[in-house]
């Protein structure tokens, strides 16, 4: 018993080392070592000041961060096993792991519950982090509108006992990311250098004619980078207004010719005369069909007054929907997306002053307006450029008339004797 022995090995760290490569341990100690010696606590800790500025996560959201990667001991001190198994837990966990590591930092306050000021703290400060510049000022109406609409989309029911307010539960905060894709992937990958293209920070550039007032624009920069939470990297490059309903008028072989952008996805979006603005990113082109088609890479989204996104269920296929020219109350003329005929997800009519939005089972999404029925204020439509992949020869394919330019679907009218149907 009077043997000198070791100190046991810590069972959390041994378990931890196991979910990385050799070669990943070596580079997570050449990161501490670096690091440490940054933090002038003799080499051996990395302080907090030092953890921030090479994440580049401060303020609330950063200080709780570091709180958690140390093991919550409030020493100001994070020693290389802490690194290891935050970042096994964090990076290498399975979803449930990794999500209620993110529900334990979003409690900015670290007092177990995470209520509506600990959630608007860190949505802060990830548009601070995302949009550094514009977010400089601090206080704007500009920017507390768009921080709502994110905390919009966040239920809080959890009663807890003598609080005067609710508080929101580990279910509800899986429901808030996966409606809030952006947030998500940004909370997911705080221990990735910034530098290393940290997902949740792409914005996608917003390419428009100079003859365009900017503020005319429905799209702004805040909700590109919440759409592009349900997209690739590849798509977040650029994205190319194709059309404005302001600029180009309410006529639908207008916004049918202006949408054609080769092979490539294209995001609509629709403000209504309610103010309310939601929309959907369609992956496939748009084609006139009599029938549901596209693939489940389709989406709805909201942006105003709150910010959400419905992915495809798989409970059924009806994502896109195209139809021009037709007279069958069946098929009705206009572009939709969800749902079905007449009682889409979205849908507006070819003359593109009137539509619908409805509950619908296609993306799990809910009324996206204030009423069923919408009234368009604004239509826009944004290309997606996406690098590698060829533009079609859009200049050939909107020549001729509308049943010239889709002979399939002129034979299908054939069929039902409505070729010479009017728009």
């Amino acid at each position: 018993m009077g043997n000198a022995q070791s100190p046991p090995a810590d069972p959390r760290f041994v378990s931890a080392t196991r979910s990385f490569t050799q070669k990943e341990v070596e580079d997570l100690e050449s990161l501490f070592v670096s690091l440490a010696n940054q933090s002038q606590i003799h080499g051996h800790y990395i302080s907090c000041s030092v953890f921030q500025q090479y994440f580049g996560i401060k303020g609330p959201l950063g200080e709780r961060l570091f709180d958690l990667v140390s093991q919550q001991r409030q020493d100001g001190k994070l020693t290389f096993k802490d690194l290891v198994i935050a970042k096994s837990t964090y990076e290498k966990g399975s979803n449930d792991e990794i999500e209620e590591f993110i529900y334990q930092l979003v409690d900015v306050t670290g007092d177990g519950i995470v209520g509506r000021s600990d959630l608007e703290s860190v949505t802060v400060s990830i548009l601070e982090s995302v949009f550094s510049e514009e977010y400089s000022e601090t206080g704007s109406s500009l920017h507390r509108e768009v921080v709502d609409v994110f905390l919009n989309a966040a239920t809080f029911s959890k009663d807890v006992h003598r609080a005067a307010e609710k508080f929101m539960s580990f279910e509800e905060f899986k429901t808030w990311c996966a409606l809030v894709l952006s947030a998500r992937k940004f909370l997911g990958s705080l221990l990735v250098p910034p530098d290393a293209g940290r997902a949740g920070s792409q914005v996608p550039q917003l390419v428009h004619g100079e003859n365009i007032d900017s503020n005319l624009l429905v799209l702004r920069k805040e909700y590109a980078w919440h759409i592009g939470g349900a997209l690739s990297q590849q798509e977040l490059e650029e994205w190319k207004l194709l059309y404005h309903s302001a600029i180009s008028g309410l006529s639908f072989s207008t916004f049918l010719g202006s949408i054609l952008f080769g092979e490539r996805p294209t995001v609509m979006m629709v403000k209504d005369k309610e103010g309310y603005i939601y929309g959907g990113y369609a992956s496939q082109p748009w084609e006139r069909h009599g029938d549901f088609y596209g693939d489940m890479k389709t989406f709805l989204f909201q942006l105003y007054p709150k910010a959400s996104i419905f992915k495809p269920t798989g409970a059924n296929s009806n994502v896109q929907w195209c139809a021009s020219n037709f007279s069958s109350e069946t098929i009705p003329n206009g572009i939709g997306f969800g749902g079905r005929a007449n009682h889409f997800g979205l849908f507006l009519s070819a003359s593109l002053d009137v539509g619908h939005t409805f509950s619908c089972t296609t993306f799990g999404s809910p009324c996206l307006s204030k009423t069923n029925r919408i009234i368009p204020e604004v239509i826009e439509c944004w290309g997606v450029v996406q690098n590698g992949v060829q533009q079609g020869k859009k200049h050939d394919a909107v020549k001729g008339t509308v049943l010239e330019r889709f002979k399939e679907d002129r034979h299908m009218l054939n069929m039902v004797g409505l070729a010479n149907s009017s728009e």
